[in-house]
């Protein structure tokens, strides 16, 4: 299995197969594949599986990408950002936001990360689930915008706005802490909770959460009305994530 990351803005990832070899993504990611890969939908891991991936926020079903010759599969995410590889061992895990993973190889696992404390999941943000991601083999994770890499020591601590947060690894101790001041609360604009990371271990921070960008979007969006239905609109939205999260969706649907 060789790959390559392509591109600036909108990466892709391409993955040139062996016969016999497979890889999988959650559905709506595939950008382009030869003849001799063959697609495969289903509930990966069973039914129990399935609703746990739903319950992060992700896709009931995966799709395999299986060779039966000289395979080529491309993947891209759908907003502006930054592709990684990581190879995992059998040992290594990463936890990652529920938009962030890609696709990987076959031996790896995903699945729903269960917080040590509920309110760094409540208070997180709106979507604010983790999954686990589980070696041994390779992993490609997308984060939105462009990627900044941590190392955090022993006790070393990084206070982050939530939506900034892309993965990190097992050993950092993640959770969620109220801005302190009054003022800050008012008048701050960032919330009322923070995400601290405490280390040892490596974070990956991303530029350009998607919540910002949605934001910013409404906001400059000509008909007035819209902004005034903009509580209705999120409610309808959250309805359809959660059928979206059971069943996936057609690439480029609204």
């Amino acid at each position: 299995m060789k790959s390559s990351i392509d591109g600036q803005v909108m990466q892709t990832v391409s993955i040139d197969l062996d016969k016999d070899e497979t890889v999988y993504s959650q559905t709506s990611t595939m950008c382009w594949m030869n003849e001799d890969v063959t697609m495969g939908t289903k509930a990966s891991g069973g039914i129990l599986a399935g609703i746990g991936r739903a319950l992060s926020g992700s896709t009931f079903f995966v799709t395999d990408f299986t060779s039966t010759g000289k395979g080529h599969v491309a993947f891209a995410p759908r907003f502006p950002g930054t592709i990684i590889e990581k190879k995992l061992t059998p040992e290594n895990s990463i936890i990652c936001r529920k938009e962030t993973f890609l696709c990987a190889e076959k031996s790896v696992s995903l699945s729903l990360y269960w917080q040590k404390k509920i309110g760094s999941g409540f208070f997180g943000g709106n979507g604010f689930m983790l999954q686990k991601v589980q070696g041994p083999g390779t992993v490609w994770l997308d984060l939105s915008g462009e990627l900044v890499t941590k190392t955090l020591k022993e006790g070393e601590k990084i206070r982050v706005h939530a939506g900034h947060v892309g993965a990190f690894e097992p050993s950092v101790n993640f959770d969620i802490q109220m801005v302190s001041g009054f003022s800050n609360i008012l008048f701050g604009g960032e919330g009322l909770f923070l995400a601290t990371l405490t280390g040892p271990g490596t974070v990956w921070l991303q530029s350009m959460p998607i919540m910002n960008l949605a934001e910013e979007i409404v906001r400059y969006m000509p008909n007035s009305q819209s902004n005034q239905n903009l509580s209705s609109t999120v409610g309808a939205g959250l309805l359809g994530a959660a059928i979206g999260g059971m069943f996936g969706g057609e690439k480029g649907n609204s």
